[in-house]
């Protein structure tokens, strides 16, 4: 069985649908969360993964969306998360704010999260040693995470730990928009990174009236 995973869409259409279509075929689509923010398109990208069922779990942006903490962002962040909400349609809202913290997928063996396993808002370096145990990972094969924009695969001997990059704001230094796919039977990963019109996002974050920084960053992968 393979499967697809993304993350931090942060309403980059242009960037999903990039991504949708390099993705080679997979048996099952995840997301690891905070699918708006800072970008201009929250409804269309919700509407996007809703429309093709996939399992998502809540992001921290889609957290302030829903339950009104954007205050604690800082600029960027929190002009994102305003917009959002004067975008999205009350079925849209409705399958963000049902979005849950934490599933379990492809018969248990996927565990998706957003940030770490105890904390959907602490950022996770899966590669320190410390950073997990089988406490944390239990009893699935696969971990798989997001929130921190960096893609990396991690293996442990109670498993494997995924974050497959951001699809929408990388952070890696790569602008590239980030994605991984596992297959299950041989237990690996392959991540993968797609080009996409990142002036045409550029473009629609300044008519948006979003500040023009988040347009800026997209270009550095930053």
């Amino acid at each position: 069985m393979k499967v697809g995973l993304i993350s931090d869409v942060h309403g980059n259409r242009v960037a999903l649908e990039a991504v949708l279509e390099d993705m080679p075929p997979v048996d099952q689509l995840l997301c690891a969360g905070d699918v708006v923010g800072y970008n201009p398109w929250p409804a269309e990208c919700v509407d996007a993964l809703r429309e093709r069922g996939v399992p998502t779990v809540m992001g921290n942006h889609d957290a302030a969306v829903v339950e009104g903490t954007a205050f604690r962002f800082n600029g960027m962040a929190r002009a994102g998360v305003e917009y959002a909400k004067t975008q999205l349609s009350a079925d849209q809202f409705a399958w963000l704010e049902s979005l849950p913290e934490e599933r379990r997928e492809c018969d248990g063996r996927v565990k998706l999260v957003h940030g770490h396993p105890d904390d959907p808002e602490r950022y996770t370096r899966y590669t320190y040693p410390d950073e997990f145990s089988p406490r944390l990972l239990e009893d699935e094969d696969v971990l798989a995470l997001g929130h921190t924009h960096i893609q990396g695969v991690e293996r442990y001997a109670e498993g494997i730990v995924v974050n497959p990059g951001s699809v929408g704001q990388p952070r890696d230094g790569d602008p590239r928009a980030g994605y991984a796919v596992v297959d299950l039977e041989a237990m690996t990963v392959d991540t993968d990174r797609v080009e996409y019109d990142i002036e045409t996002v550029q473009k629609a974050v300044s008519e948006a009236g979003l500040p023009e920084r988040i347009g800026r960053r997209l270009a550095r992968g930053k």
